[in-house]
């Protein structure tokens, strides 16, 4: 068990790395929406969200260290709220499996596409993924939010 300037320290930490996983989704997911509403295409956004489902992984560890060590939150659901961003994650990336499968369906021999073409499904298909990522970034920032009033 951590003493008690210990356990407040990890406490303080878990606090502030929540903000910073909040603040990483929420840029993440609005930098997702602007580029997806204006279909371009974003390396940033996936720096971005690679940075908030990192801390992501983080925050939850961290928690899972406090809970472990004696510490428990002031409402039971903060660790249903707490957990379910890294379940979002895991989902999210799943579904962006699917969404890149479901622009190919309809495409017999990629090869047999001209250049030109093989670019416009690429892109078709990482705008997709970015949609798809980015519902998820912003529904980890709503979850994280509930997280903080239930901490």
């Amino acid at each position: 068990m951590l003493h008690s300037a210990e356990g407040r320290n990890l406490k303080d930490v878990h606090l502030v790395l929540g903000i910073a996983v909040l603040a990483a989704n929420l840029v993440a997911g609005g930098w997702g929406a602007l580029a997806w509403v204006h279909k371009r295409t974003s390396v940033w956004f996936w720096y971005l969200l690679r940075f908030a489902q990192a801390l992501v992984v983080v925050q939850v560890t961290l928690g899972l260290v406090l809970l472990a060590t004696g510490h428990r939150a002031a409402q039971g659901l903060h660790y249903v709220y707490g957990t379910s961003p890294l379940v979002v994650s895991l989902v999210t990336e799943g579904m962006r499996a699917g969404a890149a499968q479901h622009e190919l369906e309809d495409v017999e021999d990629i090869e047999s596409l001209t250049p030109e073409e093989q670019r416009a499904l690429a892109r078709r298909v990482l705008i997709r993924e970015m949609g798809v990522m980015t519902i998820g970034a912003l529904l980890i920032t709503t979850l994280l939010l509930r997280a903080a009033t239930t901490g």
